[in-house]
């Protein structure tokens, strides 16, 4: 192969690399801030930062669900983000709806 097409070819994989890594990085998004959530019994996680449109297993129901995040969070009754139950905008709190996963907004 010439000179010339050895650099192209080089150009060509560094643009796409460059494309590559530029479009993961913004796809990568998430909501900032926390999603608390507590048990019936007062146990409670948080989940700091959590990423768009995944759908996201609670370690357990959740009694109590607050959203201290940027982003209205979807929360369902069942797992894998199944049963719809509601929407949270932020800064927002609902309890006694005991979802089993939830999912952040794009």
């Amino acid at each position: 192969m010439t000179g010339s097409a050895h650099l192209g070819r080089l150009g060509l994989t560094l643009g796409t690399a460059a494309v590559l890594t530029v479009g993961l990085a913004t796809g990568a998004h998430g909501a900032t801030g926390n999603l608390r959530y507590f048990s019936a019994a007062g146990q409670e996680l948080t989940i700091t930062n959590p990423p768009d449109n995944v759908c996201i297993n609670l370690q357990f129901r959740a009694r109590l669900l607050v959203n201290e995040t940027n982003k209205v969070v979807s929360y369902y009754f069942g797992v894998n983000c199944t049963n719809f139950t509601g929407n949270l905008d932020p800064g927002r709190t609902v309890s006694s709806q005991n979802p089993f996963s939830v999912r952040f907004n794009v």
